[in-house]
């Protein structure tokens, strides 16, 4: 019986990743002419996924809207930091460990939709179960919210790879950061009417109805972010590496950071960066305190740091796609630097919307460049293994990052700010003069 049930989970396994499917062999030429061939509808359903994945994660912020319904819960930071670190490390840190199957699979879309939809898409619902049991039982209300926020976090962290190998190969890379910055910034701007109407739903209706209704339109736009995904089409190429085990694949891991210096500077200074961004799902609550704001006040916080977003998505996406995504990363750091400055030195609450804005300018840069800037140090066939050495490191400070950040905080929120700002002042001046670009970098040094 157990065999038998083992048995039906591979075949299940098989045909949700289609390995069964044969695969036509291809030029590079002929996968070219199919890109092209399909660009416009590849650019058409990734920009409605982006724009409605975009506009439902804005009625559940990371840093707005989800720390406000966790502090209703309970007044402990650490639970808020934990918040920080789902958020921070959830989509980061499994993609090494997913990246060996992931270039081994010819067709990425099958992981990204087929298995996507149960480790990403359906834990969304459970958002509003925890909303409606907030009143009754808030303990039982903040763990079912915590296990849910962390399974769609770590969910779409397994399909990670596969997802920005399937971006990869529907673009060419001098059109990767239009597409994604546009997307981006149409993701952002209905996120920004999102957290218009979410600040409206949050000042008018009591808790926990309010949340009720946030969670739902969450999770009702996010599910249909995945049909849109599911109209892609792949242009599939053939697997020509050596199948590896899991053992032999992450004993090469080590030779590939010491023969690529260049990337290995690039790890580094995205961790510091990341490490300084530490802050960032503090600054609400820190209003919160500081201040005594308004519960309307953070929605209001929140279309500031979408406009900002937007604004850093579109411009970047086309920065980088004429200069390389370096520059990007640097203006990117530099924002963080600014936004934890005032965070830090702010003599009122009206310069939180100014810290907001930064601030949403800055992840613009983050997201567009340091997702994209991964796919150019290596050859198409190695982009899952590139994206998991660099998004599993970047977790991992995920992780740590939250965690020390909740331990400042509960000391002093100033500290905090100014620990986030200095570290962002260093990670713009090593990626400045330490690391390359790859796009213009000699071989030698790529």
């Amino acid at each position: 019986m157990l065999l038998r049930k083992i048995g039906l989970v591979n075949r299940s396994l098989r045909w949700l990743l289609e390995i069964d499917k044969s695969v036509p062999p291809r030029s590079d030429e002929e996968l070219s002419i199919e890109v092209e061939r399909n660009y416009r509808w590849n650019y058409a359903a990734n920009l409605l996924d982006g724009a409605f994945f975009w506009f439902g994660n804005s009625f559940a912020s990371a840093s707005t809207i989800i720390p406000l319904f966790i502090s209703k819960l309970t007044p402990s930071p650490f639970a808020i930091g934990l918040v920080a670190i789902i958020a921070q490390s959830g989509w980061a840190l499994p993609q090494l460990f997913t990246a060996n199957a992931v270039e081994q699979l010819p067709r990425k879309k099958a992981i990204v939709v087929n298995v996507g939809f149960f480790l990403e898409r359906l834990p969304t619902w459970l958002w509003i179960v925890a909303a409606l049991m907030a009143k009754r039982s808030p303990n039982l209300a903040l763990v079912l919210f915590l296990v849910s926020f962390a399974w769609f976090n770590l969910g779409a962290g397994v399909a990670a790879t596969a997802w920005q190998d399937l971006i990869a190969r529907c673009f060419p890379v001098d059109r990767r950061g239009r597409f994604f910055g546009t997307t981006l910034f149409v993701g952002a701007g209905v996120g920004a009417l999102g957290a218009s109407l979410s600040a409206w739903l949050i000042k008018t209706y009591p808790f926990p109805t309010n949340f009720v209704y946030l969670f739902a339109i969450a999770a009702i736009a996010i599910n249909l972010s995945w049909a849109f995904l599911a109209l892609v089409r792949e242009p599939v190429r053939q697997v020509t590496r050596h199948r590896q085990s899991n053992r032999q694949f992450f004993s090469t891991l080590p030779d590939i950071l010491r023969r690529d210096q260049n990337f290995r500077r690039f790890l580094l200074v995205r961790m510091l960066l990341s490490l300084g961004m530490m802050g960032a799902g503090f600054i609400t609550v820190a209003a919160l305190y500081r201040w005594q704001i308004p519960d309307s006040t953070v929605g209001i916080y929140t279309v500031v740091l979408l406009a900002g977003q937007t604004m850093g998505n579109l411009f970047f996406g086309w920065l980088s796609d004429r200069v390389g995504h370096k520059l990007s990363l640097e203006l990117g750091a530099l924002g963080s630097f600014l936004a934890f400055t005032l965070a830090w030195l702010a003599p009122a609450e009206g310069w939180f919307y100014i810290v907001f804005a930064l601030l949403g300018i800055a992840s613009g840069a983050i997201i567009v460049s340091g997702i994209l800037m991964i796919m150019e140090f290596c050859e198409p066939q190695r982009r899952p293994t590139y994206a998991g050495l660099a998004n599993t490191g970047m977790g991992l400070i995920g992780v740590a990052a939250p965690m020390l950040g909740a331990g400042i905080a509960s000391i002093n929120y100033s500290w905090l700010f100014a620990v986030s700002a200095v570290l962002s002042l260093i990670a713009w001046g090593a990626m400045r003069w330490w690391v390359q670009d790859p796009r213009w970098a000699n071989d030698e040094d790529a």
